[in-house]
């Protein structure tokens, strides 16, 4: 499941951004992350909006209510989502899920 933790701007949670994939997708969870596939490139911002857009319209949430907390430049991203309580963020995140069919990939060091 994703690691949701509150704070007192809003609740955030960890994704791991894959930039100039072929599509834009949310591909599974790894390590309590989302694993997200964008078609922008790692350029001025732009697999940063894009993620921003993707989450948003994935999960039901308006694009304002989104942020990169932490880790802009880095492909570990963290985003803060405010103006939602962790009950509703947690059942948006569940029915996405189920919809899609998306499951937690278990991590290679886990088998060892």
């Amino acid at each position: 499941m994703i690691n949701l933790n509150e704070s007192k701007k809003g609740l955030t949670f960890n994704i791991q951004v894959i930039p100039h994939a072929s599509r834009a997708e949310i591909v599974c969870i790894q390590d309590g992350a989302f694993k997200v596939k964008v078609t922008a490139p790692p350029v001025e911002g732009a697999a940063n909006e894009a993620c921003i857009k993707l989450l948003a319209g994935e999960l039901g949430l308006k694009k304002s209510q989104l942020e990169i907390f932490s880790g802009s430049k880095s492909r570990r991203k963290t985003v803060m989502v405010k103006n939602i309580n962790k009950m509703e963020l947690e059942l948006k995140i569940s029915r996405f899920l189920k919809a899609n069919k998306i499951f937690e990939q278990k991590s290679l060091l886990e088998n060892i």
